[in-house]
């Protein structure tokens, strides 16, 4: 059993609170999907909560088989605007290092990077450096980062950015299977990501109030 409770949690740019009290729960196999406009806080609040960016007030607590996690990023995947991949490394050495460096979180084992690869359906570029692939390219090389590494929750900016319907689709099969493995997926998005019975919250931004169904 895993969890994460988000508690009042607030952050600011700059003089100003960009949000404030937000309070969320997830379990094992529930999502939540960030929606609103640009500049509300969807990026800024993923980076809160992965431990990227600082937060203003609140806490953030993850859980598993019902104890916290004394440092609550360790279960975590953060997949950002950026592909945090070397472009003049192969894909298979840029992920190789993404495993190597993460590890497994205790309660699962991912997936060897030419698995991982295959998965997203680009085994036969692994050799190529990864400033040679297309962006749809390599943005779901990025996407395998998730499977080489375990990890219970993961946090998604924007991550069908760039990719085709196609691509879309393959991407909503790998989340559909996270969930299905016990993980929880909170994810901002401008677009429809598949996510089935997902949670939504709706930020506002300076103006900040919160729809939570």
């Amino acid at each position: 059993m895993t969890g994460i409770a988000v508690h009042d949690l607030a952050a600011r740019r700059g003089d100003f609170r960009i949000f404030t009290n937000i309070d969320f729960a997830l379990q094992d196999g529930e999502s939540l999907v960030l929606t609103g406009r640009n500049g509300t806080g969807k990026s800024t609040l993923i980076r809160v909560i992965s431990g990227l960016l600082p937060a203003d007030a609140g806490t953030v607590k993850v859980t598993s088989a019902d104890a916290e996690i004394p440092r609550a990023a360790e279960a975590m995947h953060y997949l950002g605007h950026r592909n945090a991949m070397k472009r003049e490394l192969s894909v298979e050495e840029n992920l190789g290092f993404w495993k190597g460096f993460m590890g497994d979180f205790a309660g699962g084992n991912g997936l060897d990077v030419e698995a991982a690869a295959a998965e997203l359906g680009l085994a036969e570029l692994l050799h190529l450096p990864f400033g040679y692939l297309s962006a749809g390219q390599q943005r779901r090389m990025a996407m395998a980062k998730l499977l080489v590494a375990w990890r219970p929750v993961w946090l998604l900016d924007e991550p069908t950015a760039a990719l085709d319907r196609q691509s879309d689709a393959l991407f909503a099969r790998i989340m559909k299977e996270h969930l299905g493995r016990g993980g929880i997926i909170i994810a901002a998005t401008h677009q429809e990501l598949g996510l089935e019975g997902a949670k939504s919250l709706e930020m506002k931004g300076f103006e900040y109030h919160e729809e939570w169904a």
